[in-house]
């Protein structure tokens, strides 16, 4: 990865965080994208502590806010002609309903759509690179996930499994979706499963709400490093250089569910999604 520039979203802790060190370690340059700019400083530090590098660099990112996500990868491709590595990792886990600044419900517009909007942006640099790689963060959760076209931002009937899963499920799709537009290119998209990892997701920072419970599991779950294994394997690795559209556990192809495997299911969500964050023409997202 020596000379390699990466970005990671939510970089600040976690698999996130575990990831940007070991990639730093291994030469590359990474660009820490955070939502908070005090959080993303103590993580910089921190990265820069644990890899001994100084190819680090902190920018932030809102992927809550589509106008957020406009601005940085403008940023960024003012300053950068190429783009390695761009790893999805950012989730949320919303236990009651909350809304994004375009008015997303908080989960289908973080974890999918703002993903599916920055990639989008990005798209020239990482087809500039000698082989571009997307790596998306997804769930096993996507087993009992589906899209509710119906009411996409789940205005009735919310339920954090409900909404986390579907998230989950967007995430497979875009990417299989995502890896057929790439056919002809160098570039490659692929998701995955990190396990079962003991990250503070779901865990409200105001409140406090979760975090008894976190600690009280927290030695039944994979740490941060051990999670983030399958992300840094996905983004420099020699053996997956060729593979796309495919979903990880483990550093392996692992199993879907068939909704995970339904390509026209894949083309809608994409038309879908491209009409909700002003891709296809309309200036305004699509309610």
């Amino acid at each position: 990865m020596r000379d390699r520039t990466v970005i990671i979203t939510g970089a600040n802790s976690g698999m996130g965080l575990a990831a940007t060190v070991e990639l730093a370690r291994l030469g590359a340059h990474v660009i820490m994208a955070c939502r908070s700019r005090e959080r993303g400083e103590q993580a910089l530090q921190e990265a820069q502590r644990q890899s001994g590098s100084d190819r680090l660099r902190l920018m932030q990112l809102d992927l809550g806010s589509l106008a957020s996500v406009r601005a940085f990868a403008a940023a960024f491709d003012e300053q950068h002609d190429t783009l390695d590595a761009l790893i999805n990792n950012a989730g949320v886990v919303a236990i009651k309903r909350q809304t994004t600044a375009d008015g997303f419900e908080a989960m289908m517009g973080v974890n999918h759509l703002g993903h599916f909007l920055l990639t989008n942006l990005l798209l020239k640099p990482l087809l500039r690179s000698p082989q571009g790689r997307i790596v998306t963060v997804s769930s096993g959760a996507h087993k009992i996930g589906n899209i509710h076209f119906d009411d996409p931002h789940l205005t009735k009937g919310y339920s954090v499994w409900k909404g986390y899963a579907q998230s989950k499920l967007a995430n497979i799709l875009f990417t299989k979706e995502l890896a057929e537009r790439l056919k002809g290119t160098k570039a490659t998209a692929n998701s995955l499963h990190p396990g079962a990892v003991g990250t503070n997701l779901g865990v409200d920072r105001t409140t406090g709400f979760g975090r008894r419970i976190h600690t009280l599991l927290r030695p039944f779950f994979l740490t941060p490093e051990e999670g983030a294994r399958t992300t840094v394997y996905l983004a420099s690795s020699p053996e997956v250089s060729s593979i796309s559209g495919q979903y990880f556990c483990l550093k392996r192809i692992a199993p879907v569910s068939a909704r995970a495997q339904d390509m026209e299911l894949a083309r809608r969500l994409w038309a879908w999604s491209e009409q909700e964050v002003g891709l296809s023409g309309n200036t305004k997202p699509r309610r």
